[in-house]
């Protein structure tokens, strides 16, 4: 039982859909909370332990530079900012107005998404391409390398690129039509972990920044992520998410971080001041991001996740009025997932609603419900408990009346 939380009236509940921010995010090892709970007892120059863990972070992902942000999204509206201000302190000052500064950002019509809300808060204007034939079921065709590069103008910054499986053009087709233009690729990658080999992946395929979520794959606080990338655009970063209230007399920041040589002067507190990462966030991610590449290289993080599958599907054998799948191909599948297919005539019932009634029973319990059109509810094991599995369960079984 959560004391903290039944004090508060909250139910905790019982999350097999994964660590969604609307359900608190990932679980944090003890690990992770102990390192937190000894950064709380300390204080420290913030500019100094982001210079430091800037340096692992660039260890980790191959890049120049990395910084810690609040969010993947926060990272996104940090790096639109850097690409439209670049190093001019007078351009910071002015955002999110960027009139009369280069503000345009290039991306497919098939990438807008509910967080390009983050570019376009740090005064970016999205300049849609393509069109996305293969997704409105009109064709095969998506946007096309060419069309990027043809809608650069004076004004380009940037271009957003949202990774995900399937993609069109790739990130590297998208990357050399760029290149010989100057123009950098800003690339979301807050979902795309695992595997953990993609920490480096999209910086070797020529992306100038990547945003990682800190909250998801790498269970760090959930109000963490990772920025990685170009030196001189992670200074512009930093310079726009720092706190400059001191005087400039005694303005000191690590060279590795900013190099004071070439800025005009101090900048003030910029857009990202708003976005403040706490000393515990940072000491925590660091942890999480460490345990994580660890249990990904010894196979330990998926082979936990899989026996949480396992287990839970001998909890539903038997079942007459669904079918239980496990789908664990590491080839194929980045999370061991297990699908359970109802059988919608035999229930009486729509998979919506049984969705529905497993969402406010007691405890509640959540399933991932990208399948449910189809009939299907799927089990994401990465914030599933090994307690919780037999309670998972018994509730399905409960509400299937099965």
């Amino acid at each position: 039982m959560s004391t903290v939380f039944h004090h508060l009236g909250v139910t905790p509940i019982i999350n097999g859909k994964g660590p969604a921010t609307r359900l608190s995010g990932s679980l944090l090892r003890p690990e992770v909370a102990e390192a937190m709970v000894e950064a709380s007892r300390h204080c420290v120059d913030i500019a100094e332990l982001q210079a430091a863990t800037g340096a692992y972070i660039a260890e980790v992902t191959g890049a120049e530079s990395g910084y810690v942000s609040n969010g993947a999204a926060s990272g996104l509206m940090l790096a639109a900012a850097a690409c439209i201000a670049g190093h001019d302190l007078a351009a910071m000052n002015r955002l999110p107005d960027t009139t009369g500064l280069n503000n345009e950002i290039i991306v497919a019509r098939s990438h807008r998404n509910m967080y390009d809300h983050a570019v376009r808060t740090a005064g970016a204007t999205l300049v849609e391409i393509g069109v996305a034939d293969r997704y409105a079921g009109a064709g095969v065709r998506d946007a096309e390398p060419w069309e990027y590069a043809a809608a650069i103008t004076e004004r380009t910054a940037a271009v957003y690129y949202v990774q995900a499986p399937g993609n069109r053009p790739s990130l590297p087709e998208v990357v050399a039509a760029m290149k010989p233009h100057d123009i950098p690729v800003i690339v979301d990658a807050a979902g795309q972990l695992p595997p953990m080999s993609n920490l480096k992946r999209f910086i070797a395929e020529g992306a100038d920044l990547v945003c990682f979520s800190g909250g998801k794959a790498i269970a760090g606080p959930q109000a963490s992520g990772i920025i990685a990338g170009r030196d001189d655009l992670i200074m512009s970063v930093a310079m726009q998410h720092l706190d400059m209230d001191t005087a400039p007399s005694r303005w000191n920041p690590p060279t590795r971080l900013i190099d004071r040589d070439a800025i005009q002067g101090m900048p003030r507190d910029g857009i990202g001041r708003i976005c403040k990462v706490g000393k515990e966030e940072i000491a925590g991610l660091v942890t999480a991001l460490r345990l994580a590449i660890e249990d990904d290289a010894s196979g330990a993080m998926r082979q936990s996740w899989s026996q949480r599958i396992t287990s839970l599907a001998e909890g539903l054998a038997g079942l007459n009025k669904a079918q239980i799948t496990v789908r664990d191909d590491p080839a194929r599948d980045p999370v061991p997932m297990l699908a359970i297919d109802l059988d919608e005539a035999a229930l009486e019932r729509s998979a919506e609603a049984v969705l529905i009634e497993l969402e406010t029973g007691n405890p509640p319990v959540y399933f991932e419900p990208g399948e449910i059109e189809a009939g299907t509810l799927v089990v994401n094991p990465q914030c599933l408990r090994d307690e919780e599995v037999a309670t998972m369960a018994g509730r399905l079984r409960d509400v299937l009346r099965d």
